[in-house]
């Protein structure tokens, strides 16, 4: 009798120690410590929100509150470009994302996802830089359910259309809604029009079952997004074509018995890794240069809540998170955003709310 509770008791201390492990019970590898040098670029910001290094060597930066500007990295001077006057700022919601044209010098294209109005609701806006303004908007998708939390929103463009991250917008009957563009990634072609080979036909969804992703990065063909969880279960995931990843019905793997049944009917895609307690993942970035050599082929995890900076080292075929390790705890407090420069420089913005700081990592 004695085995046989000892037996039970096993497993129930093992399932309950899947419930807050990182990867679903596969032990991490331990990554060597790195020697950086940090610098600040740039201080005195407003809750910068997206960084991304231009193909002028200039780090382009969003704030919150609706600005635009250029960073030059060797000087530290900040050039602004524009304030749109429509960004309405509440609670998360304001100006979000940017991605720039990937043939830039021929295509000028600045592409932003920003909340507005009343009632509150985003749209991404593709504006052409000259002359070293912003001008020419051109609204290409709009309508998108916003609130004062759960806003998302990451663009990138990839195989020449634009992926856009959305929240739930604090409403958990949307993210399963295919007719809702809450709690989704979006795919739309450059223009605004629907590509023809999305998952739903004249419909911009391209995964559903989202909570609150701030990251999104390109890795080769591969797409990987950060999502915030609710009280337990922040994700990494590995975004496929028509997936659902389970808001609000599933919270990181489907490891209970009162999940399984709609992960099988859903076809839900588990996470790569999910952190309980909550770290708040933001912005990604995925490193393969030289100029560090122990972040080749890791991920980048700009963190809020935890407040540093994270390495989540991929394996060769780039599908599973083999280790992690942290740099900056608590040095600069909650981080937003990360970039990099093809030198292999690495820049990640705070967002503190008072003097708000880019900082650039180097060897």
């Amino acid at each position: 009798m004695k085995a046989m509770l000892l037996s039970l008791l096993v497993v129930i201390l093992a399932t309950g120690c899947k419930k807050n492990s990182n990867n679903s019970n596969e032990e991490m590898e331990p990554l060597p410590d790195v020697e950086l040098k940090s610098k600040v670029l740039a201080s005195g910001l407003n809750l910068p929100w997206e960084l991304v290094y231009g193909p002028d060597n200039f780090i382009w930066f969003t704030e919150k509150s609706g600005k635009i500007s250029r960073l030059n990295a060797s000087t530290g001077q900040v050039t602004p470009l524009l304030t749109i006057s429509d960004v309405r700022v509440n609670g998360e919601g304001g100006l979000l994302g940017m991605v720039l044209h990937p043939e830039f010098a021929t295509n000028p294209f600045v592409y932003v996802v920003y909340d507005y109005g009343n009632p509150y609701k985003a749209k991404v806006v593709r504006y052409t830089y000259s002359g070293g303004s912003l001008n020419s908007p051109l609204v290409l998708i709009d309508q998108i359910p916003a609130s004062s939390i759960h806003n998302g929103s990451r663009l990138l463009i990839s195989g020449g259309k634009l992926f856009i991250t959305t929240g739930d917008a604090s409403d958990t009957n949307q993210p399963q809604n295919t007719a809702s563009l809450s709690g989704k990634v979006l795919r739309i072609n450059l223009d605004g029009t629907i590509p023809a080979d999305n998952p739903i036909a004249n419909n911009p969804l391209w995964s559903l079952g989202h909570r609150n992703a701030q990251g999104l990065v390109q890795v080769g063909n591969k797409l990987f997004a950060s999502e915030h969880g609710p009280d337990s279960d922040d994700e990494i995931n590995l975004i496929e074509k028509g997936r659902n990843y389970g808001w609000p019905n599933i919270k990181g793997f489907c490891d209970e018995p009162s999940e399984q049944a709609f992960c099988g009917a859903n076809n839900v895609a588990p996470p790569l890794i999910k952190w309980t307690p909550t770290i708040a993942p933001s912005g990604l970035s995925y490193y393969n240069s030289d100029y560090i050599p122990q972040f080749k082929n890791s991920l980048l995890l700009a963190v809020l809540k935890g407040t540093k900076l994270m390495q989540l080292k991929l394996d060769d075929a780039q599908t599973k998170i083999t280790g992690t390790k942290d740099f900056y705890v608590n040095t600069y407090g909650r981080l937003r955003a990360i970039t990099q420069s093809p030198d292999g420089k690495i820049y990640f913005c705070t967002s503190n709310g008072s003097d708000d700081k880019i900082i650039e990592l180097s060897k």
